[in-house]
């Protein structure tokens, strides 16, 4: 009996996604219209993926958002979103434990939206 090479397809990113680790906010796709739509179980997929974070308190705060959250996020959101991930881990979990406020991380990111999304993610705790 030859044997055969078992592999979990659950490290993959899911189709499309070309990135190492997560990925810039940049290369979020979403289809141009609305940015209050809800965004599709294929962007919800690729943000997931953009999201895993290499500390594992944040990558916990992220599943429970997302448990919270995935059916109702629309594109402005998973961009905000998908901004927050470009954070150094310890600047995001600064954020999420209120320990710092966005100001102090980046004050290019003191939107409106990030600061939405970020109460959001404080809201799982």
């Amino acid at each position: 009996m030859t044997p055969t090479l078992v592999t979990s397809c659950a490290a993959l990113p899911p189709e499309g996604v070309n990135f190492s680790r997560g990925g810039p906010s940049k290369n979020f796709p979403v289809s141009p219209g609305n940015f209050n739509e809800l965004i599709g179980e294929r962007e919800l997929s690729r943000l997931r993926w953009s999201c895993r974070r290499g500390l594992l308190e944040n990558d916990l705060f992220i599943e429970r958002f997302f448990r919270r959250f995935e059916g109702v996020l629309n594109v402005r959101q998973a961009r905000a979103l998908s901004a927050l991930m470009d954070l150094s881990d310890n600047d995001l979990l600064d954020l999420h434990l209120a320990r710092k406020e966005i100001l102090a991380v980046n004050q290019a990111l003191n939107t409106a939206d990030i600061n939405e999304v970020l109460s959001m993610l404080r809201a799982t705790h």
